[in-house]
């Protein structure tokens, strides 16, 4: 069998597959149907300082290939979390990512402070409206980007820092270069595209919030493309992510130059998705005759060089 462990920022997972945040709440549910500690790590659903109820219903709507959402972060509070859910998931024996969000960068940095030292890794949700420039989402500018970077990184201790960007940018290899320069150990993408599904009956979006997040399978070309010039661009980790399915859009990931990757809303259609992909990972591995899944990350060959 393969060597499927891979080193993300000194912690070692059993395997690169990682559940994404909000797709999987805490992983009670799931681990009724299979046991969670054989994933490789478990990104929490995105937690804010205080419980948050999220955006009016509908919030949810499907279409071809892919599903829009605007729950709006939705969460019991980190507080919650530590109290209810944090031993139960760190006794399972996955690695614990705490997705934490926030609408200033104070409170980002009384999170992460929160947090610190409790769980294995921190993922910064940075695509929430920053109410004190106007609305605009922290994780769009390279300026902001750096600026809540560092100022989660600077109330961490011993916590390794993943910021997770969002693919509505200008130019992703330059946020992801401005992650970097803010102190992060390592850079997760995409985050969901902006999108619209309409009623036509009704003339109005089907959303309540009118536009959503794009996630599912008919976006893993633009995801695999930003991975590739992301990975590029920093020489930090990175984890890939955006409508995987199977081992070998897993695989796609790694070859862009992901060291792990996360499973999100293919956790909707296949509650057991993500130990799919840990078997054919294995299953590919053995047949192509690589001894570590490690060696795939990168080895990209672009045509024409």
């Amino acid at each position: 069998m393969a060597n499927l462990s891979v080193d993300l920022c000194g912690i070692t997972l059993k395997n690169p597959v990682i559940a994404a945040s909000g797709t999987y709440g805490f992983g009670r549910e799931f681990n009724e149907l299979y046991d969670v500690g054989q994933i490789g790590g478990v990104s929490t659903k995105g937690m804010t300082l205080e419980p948050r109820l999220g955006n009016p219903v509908p919030r949810i709507a499907e279409s071809r290939g892919v599903i829009l959402n605007a729950v709006g972060l939705q969460n019991p509070g980190v507080e919650h979390f530590i109290a209810e859910d944090l031993e139960w998931l760190k006794s399972t024996g996955t690695c614990v990512i705490a997705n934490v969000a926030g609408k200033t960068l104070e409170d980002y940095e009384k999170i992460c402070a929160r947090l610190d030292g409790l769980v294995d890794m921190i993922e910064l949700n940075i695509s929430c409206p920053n109410v004190k420039s106007g609305g605009m989402a922290f994780g769009i500018k390279p300026e902001s980007v750096e600026a809540v970077t560092r100022a989660a990184k600077n109330s961490l201790k011993t916590t390794p820092l993943i910021v997770k960007l969002s693919p509505n940018v200008e130019s992703i290899a330059e946020n992801a270069r401005a992650a970097e320069r803010g102190g992060a150990d390592c850079i997760s993408l995409i985050n969901t595209l902006t999108g619209m599904a309409i009623d036509i009956e009704r003339r109005k979006p089907i959303i309540a919030n009118n536009t959503g997040g794009v996630s599912g399978a008919g976006v893993k070309p633009i995801a695999v493309r930003m991975v590739y010039e992301a990975a590029q661009a920093v020489k930090i980790p990175v984890i890939g992510m955006g409508g995987i399915t199977c081992a070998e859009d897993a695989i796609e990931f790694l070859m862009a130059g992901a060291v792990a990757v996360q499973v999100g809303t293919a956790n909707f259609t296949d509650p057991y998705a993500m130990p799919k992909i840990i078997k054919g990972l294995n299953d590919w591995c053995d047949k192509h005759g690589v001894a570590n899944v490690s060696e795939l990350t990168g080895v990209l060959q672009l045509n024409g060089k």
